[in-house]
């Protein structure tokens, strides 16, 4: 899966990367064969923001952002709402392949 990572006016540190990467790429194998993720990190004044779009395909994009004093703090919300879409997708394959069995 390829990630590529935007940013807006704002710092973004190796450890921050690493950590946006390892959580998508959690999340996306969740999902199943995933094609690319963009992981956008904005700084407007006093607020931080990141927006996470995960592509797969026949599917619509899954779009999570969250914004926060620190970037941290946005990342980790973001994560916390893209795993509630994945997992809601999760729940509909696995109830689609029940109903046709």
């Amino acid at each position: 899966m390829k990630v590529i990572f935007h940013a807006h006016h704002a710092p973004m540190s190796d450890r921050m990367r690493r950590r946006a990467r390892l959580g998508v790429t959690k999340l996306a194998e969740r999902l199943g064969r995933p094609v690319d993720a963009v992981i956008r990190f904005e700084d407007d004044g006093p607020a931080r923001r990141v927006e996470i779009m995960l592509h797969a395909p026949r599917r619509k994009p899954l779009i999570a952002s969250a914004s926060g004093r620190y970037a941290g703090v946005a990342l980790s919300e973001a994560l916390d709402r893209l795993e509630t879409q994945v997992e809601t997708q999760h729940r509909k394959r696995l109830a689609r392949r029940k109903s046709r069995a």
